[in-house]
């Protein structure tokens, strides 16, 4: 039974990932940026520079008492630290006084078109962004690039952005995934629609579904709460030259969404086609057992007829009796097929 977190002071990570709690430090300016590496907030804090952004990025939640030193570090609220380390929570944002979160999930491929779920906490302040995950993730490894290199002059600008650059780094994962959906469900369209190639099955639609609704979980909360990213003028931590990086974020969110939406209707017309398919196929069965039948429900009655041991049977001295009972039954048989034929009944 789920337990009220308004009723203890006590911090439990929620969660299976075993991975050791460890920080991350990229600080950055128009001189340059550094990184370092530290198992505490107390390893890193040295190297904290004034005027400078800095991103901690912390690595596993296993040591709930380290996670509460950092945020407390940076005055994050209780009900925000129990978020963080719970996570199975679902994707939001929430906007503070002094500080703005973001809960998202990550799909980390696992094997063919199966993908692992890990959230993803962002806290946004003043001149620092904390990134929580749940395990080591090369996830970043671009955005590192891109610090380094000053791409878009990025060293130089707050720390919305940055927010803005990880949301699109996120947006852009879950489109290569849906666009890949979508492809391979369109495949599986054209070998439906292709005679003489064998027809997926439901199976085959199993993962595929389990996928959409995995997908749909993460991403589906974001379509009314991005509206809280897109409003500069509500918050002084979200400044207006940067709405268009927050425009483009949500543009990406909403053709994830519609694609979303085309994967499902596809999803719904594969399921229909296919029971059809099987369908059609059934009857084609039932169409060729039932003529058969029919073939042989007048030979059955002859037979039946001329096996009764009646003493006294017309036929019984017929010379060629045999022969004509052949015949007829042939005949029979022939003229119920020919029938059929031209009632194009099979």
């Amino acid at each position: 039974m789920a337990k009220n977190n308004l009723l203890t002071e006590e911090l439990n990570y929620i969660g299976g990932s075993k991975t050791p709690t460890h920080l991350h430090l990229c600080t950055y300016g128009p001189a340059g940026a550094e990184n370092h590496d530290g198992g505490t907030i107390e390893d890193i804090l040295p190297y904290f520079k004034a005027g400078s952004m800095h991103w901690i990025q912390i690595h596993g939640l296993k040591d709930t008492e380290e996670i509460q030193k950092v945020c407390r570090h940076f005055g994050i609220g209780f009900l925000t630290e129990q978020d963080i380390l719970n996570s199975l929570h679902l994707t939001k944002i929430e906007a503070h006084e002094d500080y703005n979160v973001v809960i998202l999930k990550l799909l980390s491929a696992t094997g063919e078109d199966e993908y692992l779920p890990q959230q993803l906490c962002l806290v946004q302040g003043e001149d620092y962004l904390l990134t929580f995950t749940e395990n080591d993730t090369d996830f970043f490894d671009e955005i590192y690039t891109a610090i380094e290199n000053d791409v878009l002059k990025i060293r130089t600008r707050p720390s919305d952005f940055l927010l803005s650059v990880i949301l699109n780094s996120v947006m852009t994962s879950f489109m290569s995934i849906i666009s890949d959906m979508e492809d391979k469900l369109e495949d599986l369209e054209e070998r439906l629609l292709t005679p003489g190639v064998m027809d997926p099955t439901i199976g085959d639609l199993h993962v595929f579904r389990r996928n959409y609704r995995l997908i749909k979980k993460c991403i589906f909360p974001l379509k009314e709460q991005i509206a809280k990213l897109l409003h500069p003028e509500d918050t002084r931590l979200l400044h207006k030259a940067s709405r268009p990086f927050f425009n483009d974020v949500n543009d990406h969110l909403q053709f994830v969404l519609q694609t979303l939406e085309g994967c499902r209707d596809l999803l719904g017309a594969l399921v229909d086609m296919i029971l059809s398919s099987n369908d059609r196929h059934m009857n084609n069965i039932m169409r060729q057992l039932t003529v058969v039948s029919t073939i042989f429900i007048p030979l059955t009655f002859l037979a039946g007829i001329w096996g009764m041991n009646f003493r006294v049977m017309p036929e019984l001295d017929w010379k060629y009796g045999y022969l004509y009972a052949w015949g007829l039954m042939l005949l029979i048989a022939i003229g119920v097929c020919v029938y059929f034929k031209r009632k194009k009944w099979y």
